[in-house]
C-alpha cells in the first residue's frame, strides 16, 4: 500500500471512529444515520488489501478442514469461526470467488452437522453463497446449488443447475455426482436418470481452460475452487524447468566441450 492511500484510509477510519461517537451521543434516526455512515467508513478502510484478504481466505479453509474431522459443538463453533473468516474476506473483496464458494461449503456441513430440514436458513444461507460465487463467475457453484435443490426436492431448479454446470464445463465426474448423499434423493428418478445417460454418451469434447485454480490438496472436489497465495506462486515452478535444469547438470564434460567445438 503506498505513503499516499494509507494515509487516506487512516484519515478516514478516524472520521469513522468520530461519527461513531457522535452516534452515541445522539438519538433516534440521527443516531442510526451517523452509526451507519461509520460501517460505511470502516468497510472503505478494510476494502483492497489482497494481503488480509488472502490471509483470511486461508484461515478460513484451513478453519473448515479442521472442522469437517471434529463433531457436536467443537465442530459447529470451528464452522462458525470459518463462515466468519470468509465474510470478513468478501467485506475486504466482494470478489473473492474461493471464500464465497466455500463459505456455502461451510454452511453445508454446518447444517448437516445440526441435521436441519433443507429449507433451514443454514441451507438458505449456504445457497446465497453459491449464488454469489455464480456472479463473481459464472457457473463455478451451479453443482453446489444443484445439491441444495435436489434435497429439496425442486427437479426444476435442480436440472436447470446441473445443466448450467456442464455448459460451464464445472460438472464433478459422473461417479461422484452418483455417489454425492446430496442427490441421494433425486437420482432414483426418471429425469436424473436420462440426465446422467446424456452424460454417458456424450462425446468427449477439449474441457474449456479455466481461470480458477484447482486446490491440489483438496480431497473433496466442493473444495476444489481457491486462489494460491503469493508464496505460492513464487515458490511453483514448472516441472519441465527442474527436468531441463537437472538435464544441464547431468551433462559429462566431454559432452559439454564436444558441444561447444562443433558450435
Amino acid at each position: 500500500m503506498s505513503l499516499l492511500a494509507s494515509f487516506s484510509k487512516k484519515s478516514k477510519l478516524n472520521a469513522s471512529i468520530k461519527q461513531t461517537a457522535q452516534a452515541r451521543k445522539s438519538e433516534g434516526s440521527k443516531a442510526d444515520g451517523l452509526f451507519k455512515a461509520s460501517y460505511q467508513g470502516y468497510a472503505d478502510v478494510l476494502l483492497d488489501d489482497p494481503i488480509r484478504a488472502d490471509a483470511l481466505y486461508n484461515w478460513g479453509f484451513a478453519l473448515l478442514h479442521q472442522a469437517q474431522i471434529k463433531t457436536g459443538e467443537e465442530a459447529a463453533k470451528i464452522f462458525q469461526d470459518a463462515i466468519n473468516k470468509f465474510a470478513f474476506c468478501m467485506l475486504i473483496n466482494p470478489n473473492y470467488l474461493g471464500a464465497a464458494i466455500n463459505s456455502g461449503v461451510a454452511y453445508m456441513d454446518f447444517a448437516r452437522l445440526k441435521k436441519v430440514m433443507p429449507h433451514d436458513k443454514l441451507y438458505e444461507m449456504a445457497k446465497k453463497q453459491f449464488e454469489s460465487a455464480n456472479a463473481i463467475q459464472a457457473g463455478t457453484a451451479s453443482y453446489n446449488l444443484a445439491c441444495i435443490y435436489g434435497l429439496r426436492g425442486d427437479k426444476a431448479a435442480c436440472l436447470k443447475a446441473l445443466e448450467e454446470a456442464v455448459n460451464k464445463a464445472t460438472l464433478p465426474e459422473v461417479s461422484d455426482i452418483m455417489d454425492d448423499p446430496d442427490m441421494a434423493s433425486v437420482k432414483a428418478q426418471d429425469w436424473f436418470i436420462e440426465f446422467i445417460e446424456t452424460l454417458n454418451n456424450k462425446v468427449e469434447v477439449e474441457p474449456e481452460v479455466k481461470e480458477v485454480v484447482v486446490d491440489p490438496t483438496s480431497s473433496k472436489w466442493k473444495l476444489a475452487e481457491r486462489k494460491f497465495t503469493v508464496e505460492e506462486e513464487v515458490d511453483a515452478e514448472p516441472e519441465a524447468i527442474i527436468e531441463e535444469r537437472a538435464s544441464e547438470n547431468d551433462a559429462s564434460p566431454e559432452e559439454t566441450t564436444t558441444e561447444q567445438e562443433s558450435k
